[in-house]
């Protein structure tokens, strides 16, 4: 395996599956075998997901909700999918814990860095949830963070698309995919990869983004294992 310690980001859109809204147990059992994939050889894996399938802050704030009140509702989200995500990984068989920024102690272990770690050291998933435990800030920040904190050697950003265009694919049947693609250019082009904190967060501590599809099965396992699949933002 090309990596060896890696963040999977995950939105909470791609948990819906093909529903309108909540959870599509389905999907959640295709990504479990997927991430089984991996850590069956010996792949390290923490995981950050998002809770848009749920609740959004900003949607939130928009129709005139306080915002510091909707992130919140939204951090709740992140622990609701990361709860959801845990059974399945364990139904796969997959040894699993479940951390919160924010304190939820009857459900989930505090983030604890050290712990974390200890956590991968011992072939288990940690799944993030709670997101920052801040206000303001998005689950890709939260995964940005974490990756950096936990010593990983990429962001991996499960999405629906095959990777970064200069174009949306599904408006634009010309737009062109990037294999590689360097921050600087990202920033040049206004493509959008991560918000624009995670992202400098990312360029920062160079550390590399590859955006993928991951509802297509056995993806996971090429990106780890070092094929081109997707894009790669790096240096």
């Amino acid at each position: 395996m090309k990596y060896k310690r890696i963040l999977l980001k995950l939105s909470g859109e791609a948990l819906m599956g093909n529903r309108q809204y909540g959870i599509d147990p389905e999907r959640l059992a295709e990504y479990a075998e997927d991430i089984k994939s991996i850590t069956d050889k010996g792949v390290q894996v923490a995981i950050v997901i998002g809770g848009g399938n749920i609740f959004r802050g900003v949607a939130g704030a928009s129709n005139g909700m306080d915002r510091v009140q909707g992130d919140h509702m939204g951090m709740l989200a992140t622990v609701i999918n990361g709860l959801a995500l845990q059974s399945a990984l364990e139904d796969a068989g997959i040894p699993t814990r479940l951390q919160s920024a924010i304190k939820i102690n009857e459900v989930a272990e505090p983030f604890i860095r050290r712990k974390a770690m200890r956590h991968l050291e011992k072939g288990r998933v940690v799944i993030f949830g709670g997101g920052t435990g801040n206000p303001y800030f998005t689950t890709d920040s939260a995964a940005v963070l974490r990756a950096i904190e936990i010593e990983a050697d990429v962001i991996l950003k499960g999405t629906r698309v095959d990777g970064i265009y200069n174009a949306d694919p599904e408006k634009d049947t010309t737009a062109t995919k990037f294999d590689d693609i360097t921050f600087d250019d990202v920033l040049r082009k206004g493509l959008k990869v991560m918000d624009t904190t995670a992202f400098t967060l990312s360029q920062e501590n160079k550390l590399p983004i590859i955006v993928f599809d991951m509802n297509k099965k056995g993806n996971l396992l090429k990106v780890v294992s070092g094929e081109t699949i997707g894009t790669k933002v790096n240096l």
